[in-house]
C-alpha cells in the first residue's frame, strides 16, 4: 500500500525528474498584496502573480504541494466520503513553457508508471465548445489524448460549466481535461459517465490550458504565452491507491478516527451521526491546527472567523460524542504526529496551536449549553407558531451573546427542518459592524500602488527585460538610467537600471528623496516606489525640466526620513522579541506599520497587556538598544534560516535564498526581513510605547515612537506636567495627588448639585408623569418614556411614582450612553388579574433588541436600540391591556373611562 508521504514524493520527484523546480507550499495565509481570498484555495493560487506576469517565476516549470483550505465544502463535510475543508493539492506547472502536448503525456505516464493504472480503468474529460464563448470543442486536446492511447469511447465532452476554468468573469482562462478512474458498475449503472453525479467515476486530477484572456466577459483573445496549471487531490488519490472507500478511511486520517472512538467509546460505522461527528472532527483538527500554524487566531472577522468557526463546528461535535474537555488538544497532538514531518511549522508552533486550540475550547464551552438551550427553544417556538424559520434576532442573539456563527445556526437549524432570516441577519450584521466603524478609527497606511496606477507599472516594468537593481542597502545616492517612463496623472512613472530607493513591502513605507539629470536641468521628487515583485517602478512629481528615455541621472533618498524609518524597523523587530519573552512563544506578528513618524505593531494575543508588562516590555526594548548590540543583515536559504528559528512575517511569500536580519548575537531576535535597519541598536536612541489597544479579537496593537520624535514626545509631556503644576499652584511632584483631591471634592460638589436640583424640581417632574396616567378596565396604568441617566436613575424614578400610584401598573424606559434601561411594577392586585411585570418587559425588550425578566411584581429590562424606545413602551402597554383582556379594544376604553382619579 502506497502511503500519503509516498504519494506525494513520488508525485514532486517525477516532475523533478522532468525537469520542474520543487518549491515548498506557500502558507494557507494569501500573501499581503493578494487580497483576492482570505486564504488559498487551489495549488496555483500562490502562483497567480507568474501566471498574471507580475512577477517573474523561480523557473518556468514549476512543482509543488500546496496546502488549501475551502469553505465552500464545509456543510458537506462529514456527510460524504471525499469533502473536506483543509487539503493538500499537488501539481505541476507552466509558465510559458510546455503546454498541452507535454501535459497530457506527463499525466498519462504518471498515472500509469507511477501509480500503477490500469490504462483501461482511466477516463478523460474534454471542453465540448460554447457557443457563448465563440469557441468549439477542444480538438487538440481530444487528438493528444487518443496518441497517447485513450480510446475515443473514453473521452467525453462535457459543458463550460464544468470544463472550462476561470478565476472569475474575465480574466485568463481556458478550457481543462480532467482524469477519473472507472471503480465498476457495481458502484452506479451502466450508463455512468464522468463529469455527471455519481460514485462509480472518481476524479482525481485536473490539467487547465490556459491560452485565453477573457476581456470583456466572453469575448476571448489568445494570451501572449499558454501556461499550464493542473491539482491532483493528495487525500483523494491516497484512497485509490489505498483502497479505500472513503479518504477518512486513508492513513492521514485513520489515527484521528481511531482517537475518536478511543475518547468517545464508540465505534466508526455504528451509525451515521457517529460517523459524521467523527469525521467534522478529523477534518477540523487538521484545519485549526494548520491555520494556527500559518498564523491566523480566532476572531469575528475575516479568516479568523473562518477558524473560529472550524473551531466550534468541531467542539459542538465533541459536545455530541459526550467527549471530556480538552479533547482539541489530543487532536491537534495526533495531526502534528502524523504529518509534522511532512510539515515542521506544525512542530514549530506547538505552543500556539495548544494555547488557542484550548482558550477556545474553553471559552465556547461556557457558553455552548446556554446557546443550545436558546436554539431549542426559537425551534419549539416556531415549531409551536407554524413558523418555518427562526427571527434574523434570534440568530443574531445567538451570535452576539451565546458565540454561535450563524452558519453553525442555520446547520443546526436544517437539521430539524427549519431555516433562518439570512437577509435579516446579515441587515443587523452590517449594522453592527456601521457601529464598530463608527466607534473608532483607523490609522491609514500607505498602499502599494492599486487600481489603475499598479496596472501602468507593471506594464512599464513589463517593457523592460531586466528588473531593477536594488542598491538601497549599500547607497543612498545612486547614478542611474532611465529604462522606461510613462506618464501618469500628472506624475511620471519610472523605470531605473539601478535604484536605491526602498519599494514599499513588509509594513515599511518606501523612501522618498529626489531624482536629478547629472546635467542637473532637471529634477523630480519621489512620491512613492512601488514594489512589482522583485522590480520596483518609481512615481516621480517633477519639480523643474523633463526626463526622457535613456536619461542619466542621480537618485538620492531623504536620508533623514530613512534613518527615522529604519530606528523604527530595528525596534519593531526589538518589540516583537520583547513580547514574545514576556508573553511567550505564541507571540507572532499580525500586521505593521513602519514609517519615519512611527511604528505600528499588530499581535496576537488574547488579552490586553497590564500596565506592568507594558513597562517590563518598554524597559527590555531600551536596554537592548543601551547594549549597543550590532544588527546584521545576512542572505541565506530559507531552509538555514528556518533551522536558525527566523521568524517569517505573516501573510508574505519568500524564495529560496532570503534576507535574514540578526541583532546581537541572534540570542534574541532573528527575523527574515527585507526592509532597511540600523547598523547598531544605539541608534535608535530611545523608545516609548504610545498606546496598547485591541486591534482585532485576538489581537493587540502597540503603537511606539523612537529617536527624536520619542524624546520631543517626552518633554512635550514635561511642559505639560509643568503647566499643569502651575495651573494648580504646587510643585510637579505633587500634581497627582492634587488633582485626584480636586476631583474627589467635584465630584462631591456635583452629587450635592444633583440632589438639590431633585428636591428642586423632581415634584414637578413626577407631577407631569403622573398626568399621563389612564385607565384600562379600571386598572391604573402608565408607560411611558423619561430622562435617566441610567438605570439606577430609573429605578429612583420608579420608586416616586409608585409613592403616588401604589395600585398601578407602572412602565417606565430610558435611553442613555446607546443602551436603552426599562423598568416595570405591578401592583398585587392587578398581578392576581394577570398582569405580570416580567411578561411586560420582556415584551418590550423584545422590541428594542434586548431581553430581561425577574418577578411577577418587579422586573428590569435592557435594550441596543435607543431609537425604538417608543416602541419598546407601545408594546408594554399592549402587554399590559393585553393581560387585561382589552388588548384589541385597549384605546376606545381607556379614551371613554378618562384619566385615572388620584392622578
Amino acid at each position: 500500500m502506497m502511503s500519503s508521504d509516498e504519494i506525494r514524493e513520488r508525485y514532486l520527484s517525477f516532475f523533478e525528474e522532468k525537469g520542474h523546480k520543487r518549491i515548498p507550499s506557500a502558507s494557507l495565509v494569501p500573501s499581503s498584496h493578494d487580497p483576492s481570498a482570505l486564504l488559498t484555495v487551489a495549488g496555483m493560487h500562490p502562483l497567480k502573480p507568474y501566471f498574471l506576469g507580475a512577477e517573474r517565476p523561480p523557473a518556468p516549470r514549476l512543482t509543488d504541494c500546496q496546502k488549501c483550505f475551502r469553505t465552500i465544502d464545509i456543510d458537506h463535510v462529514g456527510n460524504t466520503n471525499r469533502h473536506l475543508t483543509f487539503f493538500e493539492m499537488l501539481g505541476n506547472f507552466s509558465i510559458g513553457d510546455y503546454f498541452k502536448r507535454d501535459a497530457i503525456a506527463f499525466a498519462w505516464e504518471l498515472s500509469l508508471e507511477v501509480f500503477g493504472f490500469d490504462p483501461g480503468e482511466i477516463w478523460v474529460t474534454v471542453f465540448e465548445g460554447d457557443a457563448a464563448l465563440g469557441i468549439g470543442p477542444d480538438e487538440e486536446a481530444i487528438g493528444l489524448w487518443e496518441e497517447v492511447g485513450v480510446p475515443a469511447s473514453r473521452i467525453v465532452p462535457c459543458p463550460r460549466s464544468e470544463n472550462f476554468w476561470q478565476a472569475g468573469p474575465t480574466g485568463p482562462c481556458g478550457p481543462c481535461s480532467e482524469l477519473y478512474l472507472d471503480r465498476g458498475e457495481h458502484l452506479g449503472k451502466p450508463g455512468d459517465l464522468p463529469g455527471g453525479e455519481n460514485e462509480r467515476f472518481l476524479e482525481y486530477w485536473n490539467l487547465v490550458f490556459m491560452q485565453y484572456l477573457q476581456e470583456p466577459e466572453n469575448v476571448l483573445s489568445p494570451l501572449p504565452a499558454a501556461n499550464i496549471d493542473t491539482g491532483l487531490g493528495l487525500n483523494r488519490l491516497a484512497a485509490i491507491l489505498q483502497e479505500k472507500v472513503s479518504v477518512f478511511e486513508t492513513d492521514q486520517f485513520q489515527p484521528l478516527i481511531e482517537l475518536g472512538q478511543s475518547l468517545s467509546g464508540r465505534a466508526y460505522g455504528q451509525d451515521f451521526a457517529t460517523d459524521r461527528a467523527l469525521r467534522i472532527l478529523a477534518d477540523h483538527a487538521r484545519a485549526m491546527s494548520f491555520l494556527v500554524a500559518d498564523g491566523v487566531v480566532p476572531s469575528n472577522e475575516d479568516r479568523g472567523y473562518v477558524l473560529r468557526r472550524v473551531m466550534r463546528r468541531a467542539i459542538l461535535q465533541g459536545r455530541t460524542l459526550q467527549l471530556e474537555p480538552g479533547f482539541l488538544l489530543a487532536y491537534a497532538e495526533v495531526v502534528r504526529e502524523s504529518m509534522g514531518a511532512a510539515y515542521p511549522e506544525l512542530s514549530q508552533q506547538r505552543e500556539s496551536i495548544e494555547r488557542w486550540l484550548a482558550a477556545e475550547e474553553e471559552g465556547f464551552g461556557r457558553t455552548l449549553q446556554q446557546g443550545l438551550d436558546m436554539l431549542r427553544f426559537h425551534i419549539d417556538r416556531a415549531r409551536d407558531q407554524g413558523q418555518e424559520a427562526i427571527h434574523a434576532e434570534d440568530a443574531f442573539k445567538l451570535h452576539d451573546t451565546y458565540g454561535f456563527p450563524f452558519e453553525l445556526t442555520r446547520e443546526l437549524l436544517g437539521e430539524q427542518g427549519l431555516g433562518v432570516d439570512t437577509t435579516g441577519f446579515e441587515s443587523l450584521m452590517d449594522a453592527q459592524r456601521a457601529r464598530a466603524r463608527a466607534a473608532g478609527s483607523a490609522a491609514g497606511r500607505q498602499a502599494g500602488g492599486a487600481g489603475d496606477l499598479r496596472e501602468r507599472a507593471i506594464a512599464l516594468a513589463h517593457s523592460v527585460a531586466a528588473p531593477t537593481r536594488f542598491t538601497g542597502y549599500e547607497t543612498e545616492r545612486q547614478r542611474a538610467q532611465v529604462q522606461a517612463l510613462a506618464d501618469h496623472e500628472g506624475s511620471l512613472l519610472l523605470k531605473l537600471d539601478e535604484s536605491p530607493f526602498y519599494a514599499v513591502g513588509g509594513g515599511q513605507v518606501s523612501d522618498s528623496g529626489v531624482i536629478e539629470c547629472e546635467s542637473g536641468q532637471c529634477r523630480g521628487q519621489v512620491q512613492r516606489v512601488l514594489r512589482l515583485g522583485e522590480d520596483q517602478v518609481i512615481e516621480v512629481r517633477m519639480e523643474r525640466g523633463s526626463l526622457g528615455a535613456d536619461a542619466a541621472v542621480i537618485a538620492t533618498v531623504d536620508h533623514r526620513s530613512r534613518h527615522a524609518t529604519q530606528c523604527n524597523h530595528t525596534a519593531t523587530h526589538l518589540l516583537h522579541a520583547a513580547l514574545r519573552q514576556r508573553l511567550g512563544a505564541h507571540v507572532r506578528q499580525a500586521g505593521s506599520y513602519v514609517g519615519p513618524d512611527k511604528l505600528r505593531f499588530d499581535f496576537t494575543h488574547s488579552a490586553g497587556l497590564s500596565a506592568e508588562d507594558l513597562a517590563e516590555v518598554e524597559d527590555q526594548v531600551n536596554a537592548w538598544i543601551a547594549a549597543n548590540d550590532p544588527v546584521h543583515p545576512l542572505t541565506t536559504t530559507l531552509d538555514e534560516a528556518k533551522k536558525l528559528g527566523a521568524m517569517a512575517l505573516f501573510g508574505e511569500k519568500y524564495g529560496d535564498v532570503v534576507r535574514m536580519v540578526e541583532i546581537g548575537e541572534g540570542d534574541y531576535s532573528r527575523e527574515l526581513c527585507g526592509g532597511t535597519h540600523v547598523r547598531s541598536t544605539a541608534e535608535i536612541g530611545a523608545f516609548h510605547i504610545v498606546s496598547e489597544t485591541s486591534s482585532a479579537a485576538n489581537v493587540r496593537r502597540i503603537e511606539a515612537v523612537t529617536g527624536p520624535v520619542a524624546i520631543e514626545l517626552l518633554r512635550q509631556r514635561e511642559r505639560l506636567l509643568a503647566q499643569t503644576a502651575e495651573i494648580l499652584r504646587v510643585a510637579p511632584d505633587r500634581v497627582p495627588e492634587t488633582a485626584q483631591a480636586r476631583e474627589q471634592e467635584r465630584r462631591r460638589l456635583e452629587k450635592e448639585r444633583r440632589q438639590g436640583g431633585a428636591a428642586a424640581g423632581g415634584d414637578a417632574r413626577i407631577d407631569g408623569l403622573l398626568a399621563e396616567a389612564e385607565r384600562i378596565d379600571g386598572a391604573q396604568v402608565l408607560a411611558a418614556a423619561v430622562q435617566a441617566a441610567d438605570a439606577k436613575a430609573l429605578l429612583g424614578m420608579l420608586d416616586q411614582v409608585k409613592a403616588r400610584l401604589p395600585e398601578a401598573a407602572i412602565v417606565l424606559g430610558s435611553a442613555a450612553e446607546g443602551r436603552v434601561h426599562l423598568i416595570a411594577s405591578v401592583a398585587p392586585p392587578l398581578v392576581r388579574r394577570g398582569v405580570k411585570a416580567g411578561a411586560i418587559v420582556k415584551a418590550a425588550a423584545t422590541v428594542a433588541g434586548g431581553g430581561g425578566g425577574g418577578r411577577d411584581t418587579m422586573a428590569q429590562a435592557g435594550g441596543r436600540h435607543p431609537e425604538r424606545l417608543p416602541d419598546a413602551i407601545a408594546a408594554a402597554r399592549q402587554s399590559i391591556a393585553a393581560a387585561l383582556g382589552v388588548a384589541e379594544q385597549g384605546d376606545a376604553q381607556t379614551q371613554a373611562e378618562g384619566p385615572a382619579e388620584g392622578s
